[in-house]
């Protein structure tokens, strides 16, 4: 199932927590679940450029918790905190309630978010960059900071192709039926002159093997990864000189060794 599978839902609860935390009684159950929706909707088109990555929604008994991790908080926050402070007012319209608050944290390395580096895709493919390319650079962007794995989906009508066809390039390990490893998905799409190009995301950040916080806004949770140098192509010319074996080369004839 892990091939079928949403690979954030099917670990919820395990290494990944809920990004709406709340509680509701029947009655208000699908009213506020529709709230959410428009909240995040909201957000995502009004601040197009701001590079969202999740929002996470928090209700207590009158306040509204919303908390948007971004890549670029400066473009949210706005000049003296001006922009936020809209945002806000216009979030209280929305709603109906009076109390908002939110909250943003920076992400410190957008090249291991999915949906950072989907959008980055999608901006390159509508911009008419060979989507190769676009891909080929993600990839390497995202290993370069440490990830164990990579798998990137495109799919349409690819290179203005009149038949619509999917292809997908991957690097690296991305286990999908393995619950403990850290798997960040995301799924978007570019609007291009020839139609939609749907985009998918996988990015395998490692084993989680300690009991990790599911609170969504934690930041953390896994060391650092350590600076991973790639191997040379051809390999390493210091054992081509040794012959790979690592002796000595004797290519003296019978009668140049002496007895």
């Amino acid at each position: 199932m892990g091939q079928k599978t949403n690979p954030i839902g099917n670990r919820l609860g395990i290494i990944r927590g809920w990004e709406s935390n709340w509680y509701a009684n029947k009655k208000d159950y699908a009213k506020k679940l529709i709230e959410d929706n428009r909240i995040r909707t909201y957000l995502n088109v009004r601040i197009n450029k701001g590079g969202i990555a999740k929002i996470v929604i928090e209700r207590t008994l009158n306040k509204l918790i919303i908390t948007i991790h971004t890549s670029k908080p400066g473009i949210i926050i706005g000049k003296g905190g001006g922009e936020v402070d809209r945002i806000k007012e216009e979030l209280k319209k929305l709603t109906g309630k009076e109390d908002v608050q939110i909250n943003i944290l920076e992400i410190r390395r957008p090249e291991l978010d999915a949906t950072i580096v989907g959008e980055t895709i999608a901006k390159q493919i509508e911009n008419r960059i060979n989507y190769k390319r676009a891909i080929k650079m993600a990839i390497a962007s995202t290993l370069r900071l440490g990830a164990e794995g990579i798998k990137i989906k495109v799919s349409g009508r690819i290179g203005g192709a009149e038949i619509a066809r999917s292809e997908e390039i991957k690097q690296g390990r991305v286990p999908l039926h393995t619950f403990r490893m850290d798997i960040d998905y995301a799924s978007l799409f570019a609007q291009t002159v020839y139609g939609k190009v749907g985009i998918k995301v996988w990015i395998c950040k490692g084993e989680v093997l300690a009991k990790r916080d599911l609170n969504p806004n934690f930041v953390g949770g896994k060391a650092e990864p350590t600076d991973r140098r790639e191997p040379r192509a051809g390999g390493d010319r210091r054992d081509d000189r040794r012959g790979g074996g690592g002796g000595r080369d004797d290519r003296r004839g019978p009668r140049d060794r002496r007895a």
